[in-house]
């Protein structure tokens, strides 16, 4: 009977097993998705200049340039303007100049305020006159020109800019050097047209490193 009753006392006095605690699930943050962009490369007799595209935020401008690249329509064309308001700050334009056999059908305009891109250093821009003439004409932009060429509603005109694109990301000396390219006296942009023009030799897609 003792050794009974010492067998239930250390039953009923033996600690309960611990139990394992309830783990709360760690909340893994979401990445945000990275916008789709393309690369190519323009070289031209200055050195080479490597653009990345904004093909999922401005596809309709994208799709349009990758025409004239695909197509080999800017090869052996020239940067032919430069526009130099500081010593680093303007921009430089190329492109078809509406020559037959170059230039393509004009698209529909894509404003920033629809895309999010924006006129910063190195933003490359399609040319245009009225909303919807842009074509095969381009310029790349040179120092911060959000204020002067993105659209605003409180803006004088038609308050909705340019289509910003792009921007460079190798290349941006060449580009400076382009800008301090020396002008000509006459021609259609006064004060602005490259007195030699310069030339780009070729303009391909490049692959964008994983």
């Amino acid at each position: 009977m003792l050794r009974l009753a010492l067998a239930l006392l250390v039953t009923q006095t033996a600690p309960m097993p611990a139990t394992a605690p309830v783990q709360t699930p760690i909340a893994v943050p979401t990445a945000t998705p990275v916008p789709a962009t393309v690369r190519v490369a323009l070289v031209t007799s200055l050195g080479r200049i490597v653009i990345e595209l904004e093909k999922e935020r401005a596809p309709i401008t994208t799709a349009n340039f990758l025409r004239y690249v695909d197509r080999r329509r800017l090869d052996g064309i020239t940067f032919y303007r430069t526009v130099k308001v500081q010593p680093d700050y303007g921009f430089i334009q190329f492109g078809v100049q509406n020559r037959p056999g170059r230039a393509l059908p004009p698209i529909a305009h894509e404003p920033t305020t629809q895309t999010n891109v924006h006129h910063t250093d190195g933003a490359i821009s399609i040319a245009r006159g009225a909303p919807g003439t842009a074509a095969g004409d381009f310029t790349i932009s040179v120092g911060d020109q959000r204020f002067s060429l993105d659209a605003d509603p409180a803006r004088a005109g038609d308050k909705l800019g340019y289509a910003a694109f792009g921007h460079v990301v190798e290349g941006m000396d060449v580009v400076h050097r382009i800008l301090d390219t020396p002008v000509a006296a006459g021609g259609y942009f006064k004060g602005e047209q490259i007195a030699q023009p310069v030339t780009i030799t070729s303009v391909r897609r490049v692959p964008v490193a994983p």
